[in-house]
C-alpha cells in the first residue's frame, strides 16, 4: 500500500508502506495547564538546552522573550535541530515577524504534517509584530495542535500581547525569559557554564573571565566553548590556559592591579600601569576606575561588618568562595576605614578628570597620580 494519512480509532496515522507512525506519540506528553513545572519553576537556559539536545520538546508551544538576544538565538537553533536536515522541507516552517501575521502563523501550526513524523513552526523576530496581532495568537496558544511545536521568539524584547502569557499558562506552554547576565551573579554563571561543558575552573580564572569579558553572554559562551574544545572534557581551566588560548593576560589586568593595590605593592602597581599605558585598547581607564571603585567600596563594607567571621564577611560582600576574600583581608590591613573613604573620594575625582572635568592630562598620567594618592593618602582628616 502506498503512503497516506488515515484515521484509526480517532487518531491521525501516517501510513508509509508497512510502517505506521502515530503522530500523537511523536512528542513527549505535554505539560498540563495547571502543572507547577511551567508556573512555579520557569525553565532555565541550561535545562532547555539539555532537553532539546536529547530531541525532547514536551510542550506544544514555547514563548522565548527577554532582553538577552543570545540565549533566544541559541535556543531557536536547537528547535530547528529537532527536525532532521532531510525532513526540513516538510517538517520545519520558519516565519518572520516583520513579514507575517497571526492568521498565517496559526494556519501553519494547525496544518497536519505530511511525509514527516512531526513539524516545528518557528516565528523569528516576533518583536517586530504589532501587539494586537500578537494578541491574536492567544486562542491558539491556549489550545494548541497536538502535531506541532510552535516557537514564538521575541529577540531582545519582552513578549507583546496582553493575553499571550496568560493563554500560555492556561495551555501548558513553556515561557522562557532570556535575562541579561548580571555582575552580581556573574561568577556563579561562569562556573555553571564551565560545569555544563564538563570542565572545572580555578577561582582566579573565573575572575579573569568575569573582568575581561563581563556580562556579554555570547562572548562568554564562545570563549568557554573554545576552551572546552582545546582542553577536553574533565580538564581544569587555569589562568595560564585562559592567557594562552583567549589572550587575556593573567599578569597585567585590573584583577592583578587591584591585588597589588590591596597589598600596597608599589613595584607591581606601576609595572601594571606601564603595561596599561602601552596597551590602551585592551585596558581603558574606565574599566580600571570601576575595578578600583568596586574594591574600595567592598573594603568599606568589610570594615563596617561587625562580625569577624570570614563567612559573614563573604556574605556581606556577596562573595562565593573564600579565595576572593584575600584582597579584602590584605586591603583591611593596609587601609583603615578613614583612608578607604578618602580613596573613594579620590576615585570619584579621578573619574571626573578622565572625562575632561578640571583636567586635560593624559588619562594614564592621571591614573599614575591616582595610584600615588592611594599610596600616600591619610584619610578624610589627612
Amino acid at each position: 500500500m502506498s503512503g497516506g494519512l488515515v484515521v484509526i480509532a480517532g487518531r491521525w496515522i501516517w501510513r508509509s508502506g508497512k510502517k505506521c507512525v502515530n503522530l500523537q506519540k511523536v512528542f513527549q506528553p505535554m505539560t498540563t495547564p495547571h502543572s507547577t513545572t511551567t508556573a512555579a519553576t520557569p525553565p532555565t537556559y541550561a535545562s532547555l538546552r539539555a532537553s532539546l539536545a536529547k530531541g525532547i520538546a514536551p510542550a506544544r508551544v514555547y514563548i522565548l522573550h527577554g532582553e538577552e538576544g543570545y540565549f533566544t538565538d541559541e535556543l531557536v537553533k536547537m528547535f530547528e535541530g529537532l527536525v532532521a536536515e532531510d525532513d526540513r522541507d516538510f517538517g520545519l516552517t520558519r516565519l518572520y515577524g516583520p513579514t507575517t501575521d497571526a492568521a498565517t502563523i496559526v494556519a501553519a501550526a494547525r496544518s497536519i504534517p505530511m511525509l514527516v513524523d512531526k513539524q516545528v513552526v518557528i516565528v523569528k523576530e516576533a518583536q517586530a509584530m504589532r501587539a494586537d496581532e500578537v494578541g491574536k495568537l492567544s486562542g491558539y496558544v491556549a489550545a494548541p495542535s497536538p502535531h506541532t511545536v510552535l516557537v514564538v521568539a521575541f529577540r531582545g524584547a519582552q513578549a507583546k500581547g496582553r493575553d499571550l502569557l496568560a493563554s500560555a499558562r492556561k495551555g501548558g506552554a513553556v515561557v522562557f525569559e532570556s535575562k541579561k547576565l548580571r555582575e552580581s551573579s556573574l561568577a556563579g554563571t561562569i562556573e555553571s557554564m564551565v560545569r555544563e561543558k564538563g570542565l572545572t575552573i580555578e577561582p582566579k580564572g573565573v575572575a579573569m573571565l568575569g573582568e575581561y569579558i563581563g556580562t556579554e553572554a555570547s562572548r562568554l559562551y564562545n570563549e568557554i566553548d573554545k576552551l572546552a574544545l582545546i582542553l577536553g572534557k574533565g580538564s581544569m581551566i587555569t589562568p595560564e590556559a585562559i592567557e594562552r588560548n583567549i589572550g587575556i593576560s593573567k599578569d597585567y589586568n585590573n584583577f592583578e592591579l587591584v591585588g597589588a593595590v590591596a597589598r600596597r605593592d608599589m613595584e607591581a602597581m606601576f609595572t601594571i600601569l606601564g603595561y596599561f599605558r602601552a596597551n590602551p585598547k585592551g585596558n581603558p581607564t574606565v574599566m580600571t576606575t570601576a575595578a578600583l571603585y568596586n574594591f574600595f567600596s567592598g573594603l568599606l563594607i568589610y570594615h563596617f561588618t561587625p562580625s569577624k567571621s570570614p563567612s559573614d564577611k563573604m556574605s556581606a560582600l556577596g562573595l562565593k568562595w573564600q579565595g576572593q576574600l584575600r584582597d579584602y583581608e590584605a586591603g583591611a590591613r593596609n587601609y583603615n576605614a578613614y583612608i578607604t573613604i578618602g580613596i573613594i573620594s579620590e576615585l570619584r575625582r579621578f573619574d571626573r578628570m578622565t572625562k575632561g572635568v578640571g583636567s586635560r592630562q593624559n588619562e594614564y598620567d592621571l591614573l599614575h597620580n591616582l595610584l600615588y594618592r592611594i599610596l600616600t593618602i591619610r584619610g578624610i582628616n589627612g
